[in-house]
């Protein structure tokens, strides 16, 4: 198995686990998948954040804010590992209610991790709304 098989392997299952959880109000598991050393940040849909106390505060407020997902889907694009960084591309599907509203939405993520003592970390994700046939139309793809 390669390093990025490996990596996949390993980090792809918690992650998803960790996004349906937090789709559903819970945001303890996608916590533990992050890093609390600096620099850790975070260029969300909604909001931009730097350091573990913001990212933290804003993984709470995100999960009070999601109920109700009946599903994710968690679309790899790329990924690939080298040493002690690694990282994901996706197109995440969500259908969820934000606010008590229910909202079906995609997000192009990109996600950065860093091993630490041994285990992969999330130093940084990316995430901005994804509209397929807009993009199509920009000749924008995610298939060479």
């Amino acid at each position: 198995m390669t390093e990025t098989e490996e990596f996949v392997a390993t980090v792809l299952p918690a992650y998803v686990k960790a996004e349906r959880a937090i789709h559903d109000g819970d945001p303890e598991p996608r916590k533990a998948l992050w890093s609390r050393t600096d620099p850790v940040t975070l260029f969300g849909a909604a909001v931009t954040r730097t350091g573990w106390a913001d990212l933290c505060a804003t993984f709470d407020w995100l999960g009070a804010s999601f109920s109700d997902c009946t599903s994710y889907e968690n679309e790899l694009v790329a990924a690939s590992a080298s040493g002690d960084l690694a990282y994901h591309v996706a197109i995440e599907h969500s259908t969820v209610s934000i606010d008590g509203t229910a909202k079906d939405y995609k997000l192009r993520v990109t996600t950065i991790f860093r091993r630490e003592n041994g285990e992969w970390r999330i130093v940084h994700r990316h995430g901005d709304p994804y509209d397929g046939d807009r993009d199509l139309e920009h000749g924008v793809t995610t298939a060479p």
